[in-house]
């Protein structure tokens, strides 16, 4: 396998980021006579990024009072990689300093926002571009820059159009990356169609969802894992409003039973949705967002993939408000840990999943 390029690494200097009180050795880089002009702090300082940790990442020059270089970078808490926003001044030398942070962090990835680079620069610095999503907020490209080697090949990013239509996103999503359904068929009829067949009003809990999988596509071989036999998601409702939502999930586990749907009572551990994803399975994975997001609120990711030490998930959700985008969010590395944690969900303390395996091996 032939080895990305690598730009030139010097001696980083890494400082938080507050937009109150930039460094005074940053303004020099983000004039209005260099690339992106006045865009660019404004750009940095529209958003509350403080969730996801805003450091700079500079790189001195001869004299040490000085920065030649600068990128404003950011990550999601709880994941394994860093997000370049913009990279100022001697980009090659600002990108270098930010992969070797990354590297002596153990990171999987470093992303590149496209804001104020172009494929080709970004690609002479080892960067591959992503797939850019129709309709998704943010910019209109984005970069990936892979530290472990080559990975399988990326499904489709796809952004949910409301706040409740995670599960049916993912499923979605896990179709097309099998091959099971064509890219240009995810939209928001799509998304609204499979959400109505599993929904519990307004989620989707995790047997309704893997019986409208398994409806709407007969052929894949679809379990769901619940360790718990009590309804789920329903602890934030009133008493009143719990009652017939805990029917429709006694009702949907009698359609599991119909239509043939196996129900696994286990805990789907992380070695086997590991091996499940390492077979070319998907595995749908109810979480809760207070790790990623800072707000303890059950989402669906689709996992598809792994690397050493971590496990690749799209999340079809981002949180634009803390200057979280879709090149956060597609092909995101959480390590196990973290993953193991936010996929036991309070305070029932269940883990719920959907593993479609391939056709060709079975459940």
């Amino acid at each position: 396998m032939p080895s990305h390029p690598s730009p030139p690494a010097r001696s980083a200097v890494v400082v938080p980021y507050a937009p109150d009180a930039p460094p005074p050795q940053l303004a020099p880089l983000a004039g209005p006579d260099r690339p992106g002009g006045p865009a660019v702090p404004e750009r940095w300082n529209a958003v509350d990024r403080s969730a996801h940790a805003p450091h700079l990442v500079a790189v001195p020059g001869a004299d040490a009072t000085e920065w030649i270089a600068a990128a404003l970078v950011t990550a999601r808490p709880g994941t394994s990689y860093l997000k370049i926003v913009d990279a100022l001044g001697d980009v090659p030398a600002a990108v270098g300093a930010v992969l070797e942070t990354a590297r002596r962090r153990g990171l999987a990835q470093v992303k590149w926002e496209g804001w104020t680079t172009t494929a080709e620069e970004a690609t002479a610095l080892g960067f591959t571009p992503l797939r850019t999503p129709p309709g998704a907020e943010g910019p209109d490209s984005g970069y990936i820059r892979r530290l472990y080697g080559a990975e399988p090949a990326a499904p489709p990013y796809y952004a949910q159009t409301t706040h409740f239509t995670c599960g049916a996103v993912t499923a979605l999503v896990a179709r097309a990356h099998a091959g099971a359904l064509p890219g240009e068929a995810l939209d928001r009829d799509a998304e609204l169609t499979l959400w109505r067949a599993a929904t519990n009003f307004p989620a989707c809990e995790p047997v309704g969802l893997g019986v409208a999988v398994h409806r709407a596509w007969p052929s894949a071989p679809v379990t769901v894992f619940l360790d718990t036999e009590d309804p789920v998601l329903l602890d934030h409702l009133p008493e009143a409003e719990q009652e017939w939502r805990a029917a429709l999930q006694r009702l949907s586990r009698a359609d599991a039973e119909r239509s043939g749907t196996p129900v696994d009572p286990r805990r789907l551990s992380l070695p086997e949705i590991r091996a499940a994803l390492d077979r070319g399975g998907h595995v749908l994975l109810l979480v809760s967002l207070a790790t990623l997001q800072g707000f303890d609120v059950p989402h669906w990711i689709l996992c598809h993939g792994t690397v050493p030490g971590a496990v690749v998930v799209d999340d079809p959700w981002a949180h634009a408000p803390a200057g979280d985008t879709w090149v956060d969010a597609h092909l995101l590395p959480v390590p196990d840990a973290s993953l193991d944690a936010m996929s036991v969900l309070s305070p029932a303390r269940f883990r719920g999943a959907v593993h479609i395996a391939p056709a060709s091996t079975g459940p």
